[in-house]
């Protein structure tokens, strides 16, 4: 083998590894532990209160929304970090690029407000 290809080698193990690992634990999770069935061990539990109706009913759109612009802004944030430790390296180059991003992201915000994503009814 040629010695770029042998860079590799760690990380097909590590892969390998992985993946033999969620195998391994999806195998044995169903040989061990008790097999009793009963009605009330099936049943659905959720903080101590009995579920009541059916789990499959719609929910609206404003949840989802909701949850993607979290996840959005969030990752966003996770930006800045990098940006931070580095900061002084990057000079004013750096900070005028943060600026530009920073600007682009209030632009976002704001334009979710004035569309009220945010607000529930």
């Amino acid at each position: 083998m040629q010695s770029d290809q042998l860079n590799y080698i760690p990380i097909l193990m590590q892969f390998i590894l992985a993946v033999g690992f969620v195998v391994g634990t999806i195998l044995i999770s169903g040989k061990l532990g008790p097999k009793r069935r009963s009605e009330v061990k099936d049943k659905n539990f959720e903080c101590g209160i009995e579920s009541v109706g059916n789990a499959r009913i719609p929910f609206s759109v404003k949840y989802f929304l909701v949850a993607i612009l979290f996840v959005l802004f969030d990752v966003e944030v996770i930006f800045l970090y990098p940006w931070a430790i580095n900061f002084k390296e990057l000079g004013m180059e750096g900070m005028f690029k943060m600026v530009i991003f920073m600007l682009l992201l209030l632009v976002g915000f704001f334009y979710i407000i004035k569309k009220k994503a945010l607000e529930w009814e």
